[in-house]
């Protein structure tokens, strides 16, 4: 079972319903204990920062978050989920992330429309949640700030300058696109991600 943190933050059964098309058992959770059984965890998010980190502290997902981190199961945070996956963001100065990742969110280069609310396209290293998409790879953006580069950077696009796409640490993956509205593309980057869920509950 896949666990969908439903902290009340935007259209978290787009995520849900993308998941099952791919053959998952995702279910949206809003209980903690619900999420502690997963064998793997989603981690959407859509608008600011601080308001998402407070929703997860909130409800207490932000610490189921943490025990799935810590059990080493599959994870993937994608656009805000993934941002607070890093320590902070420049978008909130106040408001802390989960940590898991090293490093900050960082405002999206200077001289482009903010948001970047566009298709583009990856530019992949290494990359086990990005396994056999094509090349190029178009997939959807809607975000203002993306995570600075880090070792644990896997892909960036361009949008006036390099911009960090997705990262991974072990079993831990962000992307900072919207696979579930990135196509048959995006459906593929989930069904890795299910695929890894199946081989660690195997």
């Amino acid at each position: 079972m896949i666990a969908v943190l439903d902290y009340g933050i935007g259209n978290l059964r787009s995520a849900e319903k993308a998941l099952q098309r791919v053959g998952a058992d995702a279910r949206l959770v809003d209980d903690p204990d619900d999420a502690a059984g997963a064998d793997g965890v989603v981690l959407p998010g859509v608008g600011a920062f601080g308001r998402c980190a407070a929703a997860l502290a909130r409800t207490g997902l932000g610490a189921a978050a943490e025990d799935a981190v810590a059990r080493g199961i599959p994870f993937l945070g994608i656009c805000v989920g993934f941002q607070l996956l890093y320590e902070g963001s420049e978008e909130d100065p106040t408001a802390t992330g989960l940590g898991v990742l090293p490093g900050t969110v960082r405002r999206l280069p200077a001289g482009v429309k903010h948001p970047q609310m566009q298709w583009n396209t990856l530019d992949i290293g290494r990359s086990d949640l990005l396994a056999g998409v094509p090349d190029p790879a178009w997939v959807y953006f809607v975000h203002s700030f993306a995570p600075e580069r880090t070792d644990d950077t896997t892909s960036t696009c361009d949008y006036g300058g390099e911009v960090v796409a997705t990262a991974e640490r072990g079993p831990v993956w962000g992307a900072q696109f919207h696979p579930e509205k990135s196509g048959t593309v995006g459906l593929g980057i989930l069904a890795n991600f299910v695929a890894a869920v199946g081989r660690t509950a195997a």
